[in-house]
């Protein structure tokens, strides 16, 4: 498998193309390397920890969208005991951006439901990169309202850059379609647990993020809008203008990283990924992930129905919450 690098893993990328070619030039023959190798795994190692330990959030939401980071499908396959699929909104057709259906995790049974960017070209236009239509957030709502009917936990695996903006979606109801969502899974009698596993953007990640625990991995981003977007706004730039510094002002800016929204509060807990990001260890990451899943069920399982209900409407009114003083005249 050909491994890919972002621009600031380039020191990593060169100390692991000689240890490859160490291995290749020693395999057959009486040439001992492996005290070389050796260090230079160490090497690699160190600038690993060294990199990672110091991201921006321009390279973290690069990392966010790493081609080898894993995606939905990934997990589910990793995670869950059994996995049975269901297809379709029951209105218009099947949107393959949003997958789900019936699982059990560490033999619990839950309803699992998340974006699916897809890998490969192919599949990445299957799956319309990840951006949902209207009748995937009608899909996702229908998994739900089962999940309460059956009494099953829903857990949601949020990747996408937003919800898809075409004439289409718009025509059939894309707002509403997200507003739905929102309106409903505050009221859903069961409890909900939503983890971004990559990139968590706008409308169209908030439509599966209303949950009891919301949780980020160590390296996702979430914000109501990318950094290139953000850039074009604030700078009325064209997209030809705008340049990687632009996008690293613009994610500072948004205060779109893990770290940043656990302060904020917003999130309840950050999951940690393996050093160099989550598709260097998916095994670990779907292990981290589904520890966290089942711990948080652990937790809300003495609640009751209505007690769900109640404790989520107050944890999301507590979002963006503030407080006045009042100021002498002098």
């Amino acid at each position: 498998m050909i491994k890919s690098y972002l621009d600031f893993e380039k020191p990593i990328e060169e100390v692991e193309l000689q240890i490859e070619e160490l291995k290749r030039l020693s395999d057959g023959k009486d040439i001992n390397v492996s005290g070389e190798i050796k260090r230079l795994e160490k090497k690699v190692k160190d600038l690993r920890t060294d990199i990672f330990s110091k991201l921006t959030p321009w390279q973290t939401t690069l990392l966010a969208r790493h081609p080898d980071r894993p995606y939905t499908l990934d997990y589910i396959g990793m995670m869950t005991d059994e996995f049975v699929e269901l297809h379709g909104d029951r209105k218009f057709s099947d949107d393959k951006a949003i997958v789900g259906g019936l699982a059990r995790i560490k033999n619990v049974p839950v309803v699992i439901i998340g974006h699916q960017k897809g890998r490969g070209t192919k599949e990445r236009i299957k799956r319309n990169f990840g951006q949902p239509h209207p009748e995937g957030y009608r899909k996702a709502l229908r998994l739900m309202e089962l999940a309460e009917k059956f009494k099953r936990p829903v857990i949601t695996l949020i990747d996408t850059p937003g919800a898809y903006p075409g004439v289409g979606a718009e025509e059939r109801g894309q707002a509403e379609a997200i507003a739905v969502n929102l309106m409903q899974m505050s009221r859903l009698r069961v409890p909900i647990i939503a983890i971004v596993i990559g990139e968590g953007g706008s409308g169209g990640a908030l439509a599966l993020s209303v949950s009891d625990r919301l949780y980020m991995l160590e390296h996702s981003v979430y914000s109501v809008i990318s950094p290139e977007g953000c850039a074009a706004i604030l700078w009325k730039k064209s997209s030809n203008e705008l340049v990687a510094e632009d996008f690293a002002r613009a994610a500072e800016a948004l205060k779109l990283t893990a770290q940043d929204l656990l302060r904020f509060k917003i999130i309840d807990e950050i999951i940690p990924e393996p050093i160099g990001g989550a598709h260097r260890d998916v095994e670990q990451t779907a292990k981290n992930i589904s520890e966290k899943i089942i711990a948080a069920l652990e937790e809300l399982a003495n609640k009751t129905p209505g007690k769900l209900v109640e404790d989520r409407y107050k944890k999301l009114r507590k979002i963006g919450s503030f407080t006045e003083e009042q100021k002498s005249i002098s």
